[in-house]
């Protein structure tokens, strides 16, 4: 028991003498002291004491040759620390700030792929997504010749897919509530922002389900317009997809549809 007691109170001491050993630096006023343990923190990973020496001495290296590393270093204590939109401000401006710096490619990078790590779960705003595809695009443009040109291009395809996601479960919710013209909106929204979605067949046939719903709920004077326009959004499904597994359901809903335009 007295063993265990005394091996607790050695770490205690250790632990004190740490934490005491950073305040000292930190409490120095001594610029390149704490500029040196900032590094040697860093280096260890305990980015939080390092951002905090850094803050204390970044504006005291400007204009010298530390300053480059000093800054670009503190950008990724806020990135490691998941401060993201911090890390992105810090990085962009690295990037501005040291314009012809070799580190410029990974600050523009980081710049972008920090809005990559604020992106939420599909069902949240997505204005954070939309930022880190702008910016990872403009990182391609930028360098189109980069090691990091393929992983760009895979981390958007990720991010549209995302967009994509949350934009037919929009239309979705709109069409399960009844809300028949504002699903149509958001339905053709969604082909024209995602031309390419694997979804377009089911998204059409939804359509025309929608457009004949919304006909069959409309006021007497709107009732032949919308028939025709389900009619319209019928041959370009078939057109589209002419042996579509639809294609029963959807001879159904022009049989009604044309029904109701005879009765019209």
């Amino acid at each position: 028991m007295r063993l265990r007691i005394l091996g607790i109170s050695l770490l205690l001491v250790v632990f004190a003498s740490c934490k005491s050993d950073f305040e000292r630096v930190r409490l120095s006023g001594d610029t390149q002291l704490i500029y040196d343990k900032g590094i040697a923190l860093f280096e260890k990973g305990e980015y939080q004491k390092a951002q905090t020496l850094f803050e204390l001495i970044i504006n005291s290296f400007r204009g010298q040759k530390e300053a480059e590393d000093l800054y670009f270093k503190y950008a990724y204590t806020h990135y490691h620390l998941k401060n993201y939109i911090l890390a992105s401000y810090y990085f962009k401006n690295f990037s501005t700030t040291y314009s012809l710096s070799t580190l410029k490619e990974e600050a523009d990078f980081m710049a972008a792929f920090s809005n990559y790590r604020m992106s939420p779960q599909f069902r949240l705003e997505q204005s954070f997504t939309q930022k880190a595809i702008d910016g990872l695009q403009d990182f391609v443009n930028t360098y189109p010749r980069s090691e990091r040109v393929a992983e760009c291009n895979q981390l958007i395809d990720g991010l549209r897919a995302k967009l994509e996601k949350k934009a037919f479960a929009e239309a979705k919710l709109y069409y399960d509530l009844r809300q028949y013209q504002a699903a149509l909106h958001t339905f053709e929204n969604l082909l024209k922002d995602f031309p390419e979605t694997k979804d377009a067949e089911f998204i059409r046939y939804l359509m025309v389900d929608a457009a004949f719903a919304w006909a069959e709920n409309s006021v007497v004077d709107k009732k032949a317009e919308r028939y025709e326009k389900t009619l319209e959004f019928a041959r370009l499904f078939r057109a589209k997809y002419p042996s579509s597994t639809y294609s029963e359901e959807l001879s159904r809903t022009e049989s009604e549809t044309r029904k109701a335009l005879n009765t019209i």
